[in-house]
Formats: structure tokens, C-alpha cells, sequence
């Protein structure tokens, strides 16, 4: 027992883990994050994406949202893209594309004209103010110069 002490972190003899503060403190930032940070869009919304009438659904979500972020279920990048803007102080609504509903989303973004080097959109994108900013290289680009707080403020996203 008396080697573990020398380690930073380790329980002293008499003591366990309970006792350390970086234990502790750790538990309280775990407890004290949200289960979700971002508004995620309904399920009723999803459902309409599917079928006949859900083409309508998407160009209606872009319209509708100052900033929208679509993005494949569980793409770390789509994730990335989240935590800048809530960074800033931007709640993106958030579109995660289901593989079933996939083509149905592109096939929309498509006919609404945009996309990417062959025409068709590429996941993740974000739509500022109902019209499509880029991808995560444009968002991280225009963050890196100092534009993207002047486009979030001019669509309403941002109050500063």
C-alpha cells in the first residue's frame, strides 16, 4: 500500500478515492453537464420526412430554423459542429439523418439547389438564416477569421 502514495491521484494509506478533490470534482462536472445541449428536431418532424409529403418537410425545417445542422446519426463531425456553435452561444436545431431517410433528405436538398462538387449535399452542412453556409471546413474556417459571428448575428441566431 505504501508505493501507491508516491503516484499523483492514488489514496494514501487511510484514505480512498472519495477523498481526492480531482475525484470529486470530476463526479460534479459529470452531474452538472446536460443530457443534451442542443435541441434535437421531433420525431413527428422525422416521420414526415419519409413519406410523400416530406420533401416539404425539409425545405420547411431550413426556412424555419436561424441556424439548422444536418448531420449522420452519430457523426463525430456533425458533433463537432454542435459544440462550436453552442460554444458561441448558438442552440442549432439538429437534423440527425436516419440511413433509411438518408436519400430522401438528399434527394430535397438537391432539387432546392444546393449540394456539393457533383451537385448533390455532403453531410454534415448547416444552413445560416435558410441558406446553406458549408460544411465543417467552411464553419471552422469562417470561426478561425472572425465571420461567422457577423452571418449568425445578421440571420437572428445571435443576440450579441
Amino acid at each position: 500500500m505504501g508505493t501507491l502514495s508516491k503516484y499523483k491521484g492514488a489514496p494514501t494509506h487511510g484514505s480512498s478515492f472519495k477523498d481526492q478533490p480531482t475525484i470529486t470534482f470530476l463526479k460534479a462536472m459529470q452531474e452538472a453537464l446536460p443530457y443534451k445541449a442542443w435541441i434535437p428536431i421531433s420525431d413527428s418532424l422525422r416521420g414526415e420526412t419519409i413519406d410523400s409529403n416530406g420533401e416539404k418537410c425539409v425545405t420547411k425545417l431550413v426556412q424555419e430554423n436561424a441556424v439548422l445542422l444536418f448531420g449522420r446519426r452519430g457523426c463525430c463531425m456533425c458533433h463537432v459542429m454542435k459544440r462550436l456553435l453552442l460554444g458561441l452561444g448558438v442552440n442549432p436545431a439538429v437534423f440527425d439523418v436516419d440511413e433509411e431517410e438518408e436519400h430522401v433528405v438528399i434527394d430535397e436538398l438537391t432539387t432546392m439547389g444546393e449540394g456539393g462538387k457533383d451537385g448533390r449535399p455532403e453531410f454534415p452542412l448547416v444552413y445560416i438564416g435558410g441558406i446553406l453556409f458549408g460544411g465543417l471546413d467552411k464553419l471552422m474556417g469562417a470561426h478561425i477569421s472572425g465571420e461567422l459571428v457577423p452571418v449568425l448575428k445578421k440571420a437572428g441566431a445571435l443576440w450579441l
